[in-house]
C-alpha cells in the first residue's frame, strides 16, 4: 500500500487533530470527575489509552498493512514496511496538572525495528491546548501553519536551551551536573516537560537547542523529522550508567558545541 511522505503527513495531521480534540475534551471532563469519583492520575491513564486506541483504529482503517508502535498498546506488525510510532499524550504530568504543554505525536517510519535504523517519512506534533500543529514530510520541509520552519543559525546572546529530568531521583545528580556544564553556553534554560514539543520548538526556532537522557522512540520519532527538515541536527549517544541514551538537538553550530560540552567523558 504505497503512499508519498506528503500523503502520510496529511493522514497523520488529520488523525492527530481528532486525537488532540479527544484528549483536550477528556481533560476538561476529567477535572470534575476526579473531584468526586476518581483521581486525576486515573483520568490521565484512561485518556492516554483512549486517545491511543482512537489513533490506532483510524490508522488501521486507512492503512491496514502498516505496523504500529505506541507508548500504551505496544507493537503491532505490518507487511508494508511502514510503522506508525505514536505518543498519544506526550507531557502527561503537564496534562494532569492542567498545563497546556502537552501534545499528540504521530510519525510514519520505514526500516527495521531498531529505531536507530529508521527513516522517518512523516511526522506531526499537535498541541491541542496551544492550538498549534507542527508537521513535516521527508524532503518537503517542516511547517507550522503556512510558515516554513527553520532552526536558529546562532545565538550571540547565549542559547535558549531546554532539557528534562528523569523521574528516578537516583539520576538527578548526574543530570544537574550536566546542566552545570552547559550553563556557560546558555542564555536561559527551559523545562517544558514534553519532548515532542521541545523538538518542535527547536525546529520552529523558539529554542536554540535541547538535550535529555532517557527518551523513548515515541518521544522523538515525529520531532526528529521536524528538526531535520528545519535544517537542524539530531544525535543520540551512548547510554549512561543507568542505561539512558543522550539526545542532543540543535542547529548545526550549536549542536557541536553542546556535544563537546556534554560529552566531556568519552564514555558518556
Amino acid at each position: 500500500m504505497t503512499a508519498t511522505p506528503l500523503e502520510l503527513q496529511e493522514l497523520a495531521t488529520e488523525i492527530a487533530a481528532e486525537a488532540g480534540e479527544l484528549a483536550h475534551r477528556r481533560r476538561r471532563e476529567g477535572v470534575s470527575i476526579a473531584a468526586s469519583k476518581s483521581t486525576i492520575a486515573d483520568i490521565v491513564t484512561e485518556a492516554d489509552r483512549e486517545v491511543e486506541q482512537l489513533i490506532r483504529t483510524r490508522l488501521a482503517a486507512a492503512r491496514p498493512e502498516d505496523g504500529f508502535l505506541g507508548e500504551e498498546s505496544g507493537e503491532g506488525d505490518g507487511a508494508s514496511g511502514i510503522t506508525w510510532v505514536v505518543d498519544p499524550i506526550d507531557g502527561t504530568v503537564n496534562y494532569a496538572f492542567g498545563m497546556p504543554s502537552y501534545a499528540v505525536s504521530i510519525a510514519a517510519v520505514e526500516g527495521p525495528r531498531d529505531p536507530g535504523q529508521w527513516r522517518a517519512l512523516a511526522g506531526v506534533v499537535h498541541a491541542p491546548a496551544l492550538g498549534e500543529t507542527f508537521r513535516a514530510a521527508a524532503g518537503e520541509g517542516a511547517w507550522l501553519g503556512d510558515e516554513r520552519m527553520h532552526v536558529t543559525d546562532d545565538a550571540p546572546a547565549g542559547a535558549l536551551l531546554a532539557t528534562g529530568l528523569g523521574y528516578d531521583k537516583n539520576t538527578h545528580a548526574g543530570d544537574i551536573e550536566t546542566l552545570t556544564r552547559v550553563m556557560p553556553l546558555a542564555r536561559d534554560i527551559r523545562r517544558i516537560g514534553a519532548a515532542s514539543l521541545d523538538l518542535a520548538f527547536v525546529a520552529a526556532g523558539r529554542l536554540d537547542g535541547y538535550f535529555e537522557r532517557g527518551l523513548k522512540p515515541w518521544d522523538i520519532a515525529a520531532g526528529r523529522l521536524l528538526v531535520d527538515e528545519a535544517g537542524g541536527r539530531t544525535g543520540w549517544f551512548a547510554p549512561d550508567a543507568f542505561g539512558r541514551s543522550l539526545a542532543i538537538v540543535a542547529g548545526p553550530a550549536l549542536f557541536d558545541e553542546l556535544r563537546r560540552t556534554i560529552l566531556v567523558d568519552a564514555r558518556a
